[in-house]
């Protein structure tokens, strides 16, 4: 829908005009919907609300035909070797590795850039790397993927202290007083680690960058996982210098999927220790005499053959989000989500209750567009999020429920203290989601899991008013009203029987 014309919904006209009062900013972004009608038509031919842009973006129709184009027209091998068709795929491939070291405006002086599966294979690589000792601290906030929780283990094989900075409830933000006691322990003669993301992948706060300078000021290295933040705002590693970025490409533009990346600035590269080598990462192995010697820069840490074909499609997303304008995206995901938390805060049952508990801010201040809620009826009692997500879906509503690879951002959340998690390893190999919500339920009507929209890219206000009506639906239902849902969810993979 074009924002300079009335939508063809009637029922929507009055809410749309609302909104562009209260978010005047939104009539400039209308290059977006001319761009949704050429490259994303599939959406509304299908019908399909979008509203998963955390989990992944999507591609757009162009991406596509130029990488194909590419394909067809060039001979490309395997890059480890200097034969034609090798020097062709090396050529396009260190081109989109200069491309995305100068997309967030920094060169291969700076930063080494190390192209990985995904932005936890970077993570993955730099837990195993970091040369923590006994005395090193690593230090996480209850803010950060599991991708990141899990370098913890890492740090403690090799006898590191490992400390978690908390939150503060409702608004999820960093207890900054907190933070800067803890990383005041940093014994400056021992490499520590300080981890944090950008943006939370739970409730769309983003958090200080100014935080990076700070940490290193004290002692430590910084670790800055950009993966949610990138999608929707301009990251200037000229304007802040962590000592580690990681990010996943299709989660910025949709395609390709595999193909992630770590930046990693120079002095701190020479400091990592690598525990093992593999095809492409040496320059010198000997089976007699069981040693090796690593290559030089990236391709020490670029293990096997890289998705080499895929790889040249990374630049096509970057270029196409260089054509839009990462201002104007920024501007339309603040207005949509600003508009949609107003009105999800200020829904109600015809008794008075809330409808609606949102995680994290209620305003545009300092936060992306992941808006992350659960609903709760009359009484106050919550609805299961796994049957809202089926009925979304059964209106085509594309959302993403359950703890987003995030649970210390989930726990401070809901109030989940220790002994609830104590609780759950009583369960022992029988703990998995859907028992740790049962157990939790027993525990005072705690919520193990909530329902994520996020809006990105090329979102638009009929999406949103469509998911905000969904989601007024619920007004004075109750979870026998609504239903039992169909599935159970015990780990973060669903496979539905499709009979």
């Amino acid at each position: 829908m074009a924002t300079g014309t009335a939508p063809r919904q009637t029922p929507l006209q009055p809410a749309y005009t609302d909104f562009l009062a209260r978010y005047p900013g939104y009539a400039g972004t209308s290059a977006l919907d001319d761009l949704r009608a050429a490259e994303y038509a599939r959406l509304d031919h299908h019908g399909q609300v979008y509203l998963d842009y955390t989990g992944g973006s999507l591609h757009a129709e162009s991406q596509l035909k130029q990488h194909l184009a590419l394909l067809h027209s060039g001979i490309f091998g395997n890059p480890h070797s200097t034969n034609p068709t090798s020097t062709a795929t090396t050529h396009h491939v260190e081109g989109t590795r200069q491309y995305v070291l100068s997309y967030f405006h920094t060169s291969a002086e700076d930063y080494v850039l190390v192209f990985t599966q995904n932005a936890s294979g970077g993570l993955k690589l730099i837990g195993e790397s970091f040369p923590f000792v006994p005395g090193s601290r690593f230090l996480l906030t209850f803010d950060n993927h599991n991708s990141v929780n899990g370098m913890r283990e890492f740090a403690r094989a090799k006898g590191a202290h490992i400390g978690y900075a908390p939150l503060l409830t409702p608004g999820l933000r960093l207890d900054m007083d907190r933070l800067e006691a803890l990383l005041d322990q940093a014994d400056p003669a021992r490499e520590n680690l300080f981890a944090y993301p950008a943006q939370s992948n739970f409730s769309g706060v983003k958090h200080p960058l100014d935080l990076i300078a700070r940490a290193q000021s004290k002692g430590w290295r910084v670790l800055l996982d950009a993966a949610a933040f990138v999608p929707t705002n301009r990251l200037d590693l000229q304007a802040v210098q962590p000592d580690f970025v990681a990010v996943s490409f299709y989660k910025m533009f949709g395609y390709p999927t595999g193909v992630g990346a770590v930046l990693i600035r120079r002095p701190v590269f020479a400091r990592l220790q690598r525990p093992w080598f593999a095809g492409g990462t040496v320059n010198f192995a000997s089976a007699q005499a069981q040693t090796h010697v690593l290559a030089p820069s990236e391709a020490a840490f670029e293990d096997g053959t890289l998705n080499y074909l895929a790889i040249p499609a990374v630049e096509i997303g970057l270029r196409h989000l260089q054509n839009i304008g990462m201002e104007m995206i920024a501007e339309r995901v603040r207005c949509l989500t600003g508009w949609l938390l107003d009105e999800l805060v200020a829904l109600r049952h015809t008794n008075g209750r809330a409808m609606v508990r949102v995680y994290g801010p209620t305003t545009t201040q300092a936060r992306g567009g992941t808006v992350t809620l659960n609903l709760y009826d009359p009484e106050g009692h919550l609805l299961d999020y796994r049957r809202v997500e089926e009925l979304a879906g059964e209106e085509g509503i594309s959302l993403r429920t359950g703890c987003f690879c995030n649970p210390g951002a989930g726990e401070s959340a809901e109030g989940l203290t220790a002994e609830d998690m104590q609780a759950a390893l009583t369960l022992g190999p029988d703990v998995n989601l859907l028992s740790f919500m049962r157990l939790m339920q027993n525990r005072g009507h705690k919520s193990a899991g909530a329902i994520r929209a996020s809006i990105g890219l090329v979102s638009n206000f009929a999406d949103v008013w469509r998911f905000l009506n969904f989601v007024a639906g619920f007004r004075d239902q109750t979870r026998l009203t609504i239903g039992e849902v169909s599935f159970d969810i015990e780990s973060c993979r669903i496979i539905r029987d499709g009979s």
